[in-house]
């Protein structure tokens, strides 16, 4: 068989060919499903191996490098590619220290064209969207999604929708949406409000959504993990950490991980943990009752990325939790800013955000649920510039409720040598 569109509750089956974001006939959400019998005697290491630093398009792109394992039938013409992927895995002994681990490595999915891991699953969605014949798409979003859908958008010709809340939008994000030409609309409601909007948009104006609702978004997500696996040159680690909002990446990584591991690219499935931010937990309030019951809420935290109360993929992210006998944690905007500095004066940076994997691991690391000795790879979701307001802000002691433990303050001076050579002497150098 080829690949279909297959409902996670009820199992029902449609084709890929058909526009449908949730199951028509119970609505739950949809994988798309692969013909593993048949890849098994396709891929392997050494034959995606034989792809890295290609040239030729779309095997160039760290997605589309594994095409047969995200969208085997679709023809290479239709394929929107920047390239994405191909970013860095870092291993840095100092944030290995800070986090409480002897081994740590971070996936640096800021290093993404526009920012952000959001380009992975755009490819995938954009991609989809020319092969049903969308000429419109569009999402809600905190920000990184409409950086990417409009970029993507643009680069196939295809007219962008995004739509914003009004307020605590990273101007670095929003920027990228309006140079990037898509149709910006500030909306009085908040993302979960958003999503719904859109997903009704979409109906009346037959508009393609690119929200992580989408399937074909998180078959280029879950590339993440594939290219992680082939940077440890196969060898999975025993943990992967990534920050939690919509829950899109977790979800995947979870789909990605248990398709490497029944293909044997893998030998053993690594434990996902997924954190949030407190003001934005209800996937961690769920892990605290076994997930018996969720709650929305309202959602608050100086990580806008993941600020979201009502994640879409909620089932999917327990069910990738269950299948790797993962962990759920919550880390303080404190943590989350005190982590973001340490990973900046690394030299690597990154968002708000995407902080949550090093605090996440840090506190892991003290609850004893990961040990000391664990290979831990924790996923940097968005670029250092995306939020550049919160990071400035940080180093100047101006966030509420936030000190700045970590602060790189800017020192003033007189236009003499004297002046600036005594600040240079009085600075105490530390390394990250």
């Amino acid at each position: 068989m080829g690949s279909i569109l297959q409902c996670m509750d009820c199992a029902q089956q449609y084709p890929t060919t058909q526009v449908i974001y949730t199951c028509p006939a119970c609505g739950g959400l949809l994988d798309v499903i692969h013909d593993l019998d048949a890849l098994r005697s396709q891929v392997s290491r050494e034959f995606f191996d034989s792809r890295l630093g290609s040239l030729d398009f779309p095997y160039n792109s760290g997605v589309w490098r594994y095409k047969e394992m995200v969208n085997p039938e679709i023809p290479p013409d239709l394929i929107v590619s920047h390239p994405e992927g191909n970013t860095n895995l870092y291993k840095h002994q100092g944030l290995a220290d800070y986090a409480g681990i002897k081994s740590l490595y971070l996936k640096h999915e800021g290093e993404n064209p526009t920012g952000s891991f959001k380009d992975r699953g755009m490819t995938g969605g954009v991609s989809q969207a020319r092969v049903l014949g969308m000429n419109r798409v569009a999402c809600a979003s905190t920000g990184n999604t409409s950086a990417s859908l409009a970029s993507y958008a643009a680069f196939a010709g295809l007219q962008g929708i995004v739509l914003f809340q009004n307020k605590q939008i990273a101007i670095g994000k929003l920027a990228q949406a309006v140079a990037y030409g898509a149709a910006c609309i500030r909306v009085d409601a908040d993302f979960d409000r958003n999503i719904q909007l859109v997903r009704q948009l979409s109906t009346e104006l037959d508009i393609y959504v690119l929200n992580s609702v989408n399937p074909f978004r998180l078959e280029g997500q879950k590339t993440i993990m594939f290219e992680i696996m082939q940077q440890l040159r196969w060898q999975a680690p025993d943990w992967i950490v990534c920050p939690g909002g919509n829950l899109g990446n977790s979800s995947a990584f979870g789909k990605g991980l248990r398709e490497l591991y029944a293909l044997g690219l893998i030998d053993k499935l690594p434990r996902i943990a997924i954190i949030q931010a407190e003001g934005a937990n209800p996937l961690y309030r769920a892990y605290q009752n076994g997930f018996s019951h969720f709650n929305s809420m309202h959602a608050e935290t100086i990580a806008t990325a993941i600020k979201i109360g009502n994640p879409v993929n909620y089932p999917k992210a327990v069910r990738a939790v269950q299948w790797t006998e993962g962990a759920v944690e919550e880390v303080t905007d404190q943590e989350i800013m005190d982590a973001k500095a340490k990973i900046d004066a690394s030299g690597i940076g990154c968002e708000p955000a995407s902080a949550c994997s090093v605090a996440g691991i840090r506190k892991l690391v003290e609850k004893g649920e990961i040990r000391r000795g664990e290979t831990v790879v924790g996923i940097l979701t968005g670029h250092v510039l995306k939020d550049a307001e919160a990071t400035i802000s940080y180093h100047r002691g101006e966030l509420d409720g936030i000190e700045s433990h970590y602060a790189n303050h800017i020192h003033d001076a007189t236009d003499s040598i004297e002046a600036i050579r005594a600040i240079i002497e009085g600075i105490h150098f530390a390394r990250a």
